[in-house]
Parts: structure tokens; sequence; C-alpha cells
């Protein structure tokens, strides 16, 4: 039943998405905000799949921050990075160069606001998303940032990349981590999918101007404070 499931929803979701993409280069032309509204449609699509074709919810815990703050989020599948523009009030979403490269989609993220960075954080890519960083502020948008860079499995609590601690003094905003545990029913690298509710819990707010080392421990305790599930439970 589970391989079922996740074959309709491919064929569903990623169709739709198509469809979402053409359509947003006319209503590009109405200018960004139409287009951050967009976004949040398909996001709102996207959810509704999860839900009905693999029954698949979302359980918030914690309040969801508004405004320009620094969201720091666990990465453990596809479906954060999609359900956050949902609950999120259209962020910034920092990510790979080569997503923003893909023709057609790559158009629409970079019209939408993302900010594309190089993965490798040299001072050149840490310069050029600290200017799109500071735009998306100026519109009174926040940034949301997955500070492990990729994708990990439940369990694995890697090292926060040097990019986050560079935005969060130089941007000086307030940060949210965020953890969760999508990896248990979304596995990386498996096309089934499993039923069941994926947490998002918001950390209270830290402050800015920490020290770097103080406000990596403090993001990094924070986005992983769901892994004390079953090792076995989490591995799909």
């Amino acid at each position: 039943m589970a391989l079922l499931r996740s074959v309709v929803f491919a064929i569903i979701f990623y169709l739709g998405t198509i469809v979402a993409v053409l359509s947003a280069f006319p209503v590009a032309l109405a200018g960004p905000h139409a287009l951050r509204a967009h976004a949040v449609n398909w996001a709102r699509f996207h959810g509704w799949c999860c839900r009905v074709l693999l029954g698949i919810h979302t359980r918030v815990e914690g309040v969801i921050p508004q405004g320009t703050v620094i969201v720091a989020s666990k990465h453990q599948s596809m479906y954060e990075t999609i359900e956050l523009l949902r609950l999120l009030d259209q962020p910034a979403v920092v990510l790979k160069q080569e997503l923003a490269d893909i023709p057609g989609w790559g158009k629409v993220a970079r019209n939408y606001g993302v900010i594309p960075v190089d993965r490798e954080g040299s001072a050149s890519a840490l310069r050029t998303m600290l200017r799109a960083a500071r735009a998306a502020i100026a519109e009174g948008r926040g940034v949301l940032i997955f500070p492990e860079g990729t994708r990990v499995t439940p369990g694995e609590q890697p090292p926060l990349r040097a990019g986050f601690a560079g935005l969060y003094k130089a941007l000086n905003l307030p940060v949210v981590a965020v953890a969760l545990d999508s990896g248990r029913l979304c596995p990386r690298g498996r096309f089934v999918k499993r039923a069941g509710t994926i947490i998002f819990r918001f950390s209270d707010t830290l402050p800015p101007r920490l020290p770097r080392e103080e406000i990596e421990a403090a993001v990094h305790q924070r986005i992983n404070v769901l892994d004390s599930l079953n090792p076995a439970d989490c591995a799909g």
C-alpha cells in the first residue's frame, strides 16, 4: 500500500509541479508578491498531496516566527523545504547553487527571491549570500537556512557549516531553530514514504550578537532535540 501511495503521489505532485512552474512565468509579470503567493499555493498543494495521498500530516510545536528573523532548520527530506514555505511568511530560502541553476525552475526560484549559495563556502559565495539576504530583509522577509548544508538521516548530527555563522554575524538578527523528524516517514534516498505525523518544533528565540561558539552550540542542540527517537523507527 505504501508503494502504491508513493507512486500516485509522485505522478500527481510532479505533474502539478510542472503546471505550477510553467504558470509561474506569467504570474511573475505581476511582481514578486504575486509570485510568492503562487509559491505558497504550490506548497499548499504539496501539503494536500501528502495528507490525502500519503497520509502524512504536520504537527507544529512552539511558536512560528514572523518577520525578519533567521530560521535555522534541521534537514532530513524534501518535505520540510516545501512545508516551511507554507508555515513561514514568504521566507528567503538559502539553497545550493545547483538548484537555482535548474532550467525553468531555477529562474522561478530566483524571481521568488531565494538565496543561492556555493556550498564550498568561499568568501565570494558568502558575500553573494549576504547581498541577497539583506535585500530580503529590506522587504521585511525572514531568512530560512538549513545550517547542516545537506539532508541527513535521523540520528546524524553533523556540525553546522560556516555559512550560518557568517550570516548570523552579518545580519544581526535573532534566530529560531527548527527540529523535525521527517526522515522517519520520508527516508533519504528512498522512493517509498510512510504514513504518519511529522513534527516541526520551533525553539525559543535566540538573540543576535552571541559569540560564534555559543550560537552554533545553541542551534545545533535545538535542531537535534528530536533525535532521541528509537533508531529502529527512524530507519524507515
